[in-house]
């Protein structure tokens, strides 16, 4: 495994790499709040199949600057989707396959509805990740809107100034609700819990929860990704998607199958939560594998 960072766009990227450097891309995008140790054994499993394994630190997350004071701390799906773009096009991966969860899985999804020419298979946790902001007004049921109590939190300064305030505190609670099966020891929450210490992510988690909702601007740069996503573009590339039973803040995915018009199978994986790459690397590496037989058949 190697350390490395690039100029991408608007971010200084900084990114783990494992594999050949003649392997087939495949990048792996983590979600909120976890960072690349949610990919730790999942990575060189990868790489031992022959893969050329991308693990950035996504915009707000321990290395990973923002290469201008200027450009606005957003955590809007366009610009994730836009920072995946600008890391493969710096890179010169002109197809990939692309894996992530979370935020992560929904700048693969984005990237996959957008640019399919650039995806070669999906694998997306929680399914079709990507916003419906003009419905985000609509209710859900009582038990999901009560596991969302953090991103209505983070919609007023009370929530704001209580992730400035402790983000461990926060971020563990969500680590333990979300994953309640999951044993992790506080030596592996401590070692993403230091990339949550990035000066901006705060303010990029902060405007994430706050633009879904369209309670904020986005950042004008990336307005014309955000209008594409009005349309809820379907996903036409081989993907595996997976739900884990256990998930505290997402129940079940597998009705949004209408989605994914190309080839498509939705799994879900038996007493694992929300980190499923952390919770479950090889069942993880063992989909990424079956998305490109897909993607190859």
């Amino acid at each position: 495994m190697q350390e490395k960072r690039i100029a991408a766009g608007v971010l200084d990227i900084a990114y783990r790499e494992y594999g050949r450097s003649d392997g087939w891309p495949c990048i792996l995008s983590h979600g909120f709040p976890y960072d690349v140790h949610a990919y730790a054994e999942a990575a060189p499993l990868l790489a031992d199949a022959g893969a050329r394994v991308i693990v950035p630190y996504l915009r707000g997350y321990g290395p990973t600057r923002f290469l201008s004071s200027d450009t606005p701390r957003s955590g809007e799906q366009a610009a994730l989707a836009a920072d995946l773009l600008a890391l493969m096009d710096t890179l010169k991966i002109e197809r990939a396959t692309l894996a992530g969860y979370d935020w992560g899985g929904r700048a693969g999804c984005i990237v996959a509805a957008l640019w399919p020419q650039r995806v070669e298979a999906l694998v997306s946790g929680n399914s079709y990740n990507i916003q419906n902001i003009a419905r985000a007004v609509e209710p859900a049921s009582p038990r999901e809107e009560a596991a969302l109590w953090y991103q209505y939190y983070f919609h007023n300064e009370r929530g704001r100034r209580g992730l400035a305030a402790d983000r461990r505190g926060v971020t563990r609670l969500l680590w333990q609700m979300w994953s309640p099966t999951w044993a992790f020891d506080e030596a592996t929450f401590e070692r993403s819990a230091q990339a949550f210490d990035n000066p901006d992510f705060v303010d990029v988690v902060i405007h994430s929860y706050r633009h879904r909702y369209g309670l904020v601007a986005g950042d004008p740069a990336v307005a014309a990704i955000e209008q594409k996503l009005v349309a809820q573009p379907p996903i036409v590339v081989p993907t595996i998607s997976i739900d884990g039973d256990a998930d505290g803040v997402n129940f079940g995915t597998a009705h949004q199958a209408a989605k994914f018009v190309g080839p498509h199978e939705h799994r879900a994986f038996h007493a694992a939560g929300h980190n499923l790459p952390q919770e479950r690397p090889a069942d993880w590496v063992r989909a990424i594998l079956d998305a490109r037989g897909f993607a190859q058949a």
